[in-house]
């Protein structure tokens, strides 16, 4: 049999040996992104097949979490696409200022710097003490490190760059401290914070929403399983609240579309209509 023929049969295998113990299903996962990010997986598994570490996998839930954090994606930084936070400033928050309390869904947060972010543009819209950000992800390993919220202090120097292109004009250093190589950030960024675990392939959503963030998430997913995460998305948002997806990702063509007003599409930034 053809090697690629076998591999596809021993990731199968492994798929379903994942579903069954730990409830994981990557089935609604775009297929060629799923199958380079296992390769790159077993590559540093030391095992040289997959037959060969599932045995391990399905019997160690460490070497699982790393499966995890080898499939899904993490990369992230603060302020990620400035033109993108500049609109959320200039023509959501104004919006979002007439609430009398705002509920945020950041759904795939990853290490948080974007559910970090969101608190900073409204704590400088004047909403401190009037909003909560559930900020939610697959991966508990990356959840700690946005919970501990403790970047890499070199990489402070675009999240600032990123910071100012969005419009802030305060000292983004004001938001961190400076510890050896590390930035922490400032416990008030946190108060109203909430990190979870969420799996968008089963869970349901997380409550009533003004605003739902899932930027370049969807992208990984297969149509069926992007179809769910916006019947989510819609069912939980109130009506006048703005769905967010990342930059390269568009509702033209999905039947939520119609849904949606384009309220800022080149952006990605969508507004659920009143009824």
């Amino acid at each position: 049999m053809d090697p690629d023929a076998i591999e596809d049969v021993e990731i199968g295998l492994l798929l379903q040996g994942v579903r069954q113990v730990y409830g994981h299903d990557f089935g609604g996962y775009s297929e060629a992104s799923l199958k380079r990010r296992l390769r790159l997986w077993l590559a540093g598994s030391g095992h040289a097949t997959f037959s060969q570490a599932q045995a391990q996998l399905l019997r160690d839930p460490a070497c699982f979490e790393t499966l995890l954090q080898g499939i899904t994606v993490n990369v992230t930084e603060m302020f990620r696409d400035p033109a993108f936070f500049l609109a959320l400033r200039q023509k959501v928050i104004p919006f979002l200022q007439t609430c009398p309390f705002v509920k945020i869904w950041h759904a795939g947060c990853a290490s948080g710097e974007e559910a970090y972010s969101m608190a900073i543009l409204l704590q400088e819209s004047g909403l401190a003490g009037r909003y909560r950000i559930y900020a939610t992800d697959l991966n508990e390993a990356v959840l700690k490190r946005a919970r501990d919220g403790i970047y890499p202090l070199k990489a402070m120097q675009a999240f600032t760059r990123n910071y100012q292109q969005s419009g802030g004009t305060a000292s983004f250093a004001d938001y961190y401290t400076a510890c050896y190589d590390n930035a922490i950030l400032a416990s008030s960024l946190r108060d109203h914070l909430v990190f979870a675990q969420h799996n968008l392939v089963t869970d349901s959503d997380v409550g009533e929403m003004n605003l739902v963030l899932c930027r370049n998430v969807m992208i990984y997913f297969k149509g069926e399983l992007k179809d769910r995460c916006l019947r989510l998305f819609e069912h939980c948002l109130q009506p006048g609240g703005f769905l967010c997806l990342g930059m390269k990702e568009r509702l033209d063509g999905r039947p939520q579309g119609q849904q949606y007003e384009r309220f800022a599409a080149h952006l990605s930034i969508y507004r659920k209509p009143y009824a």
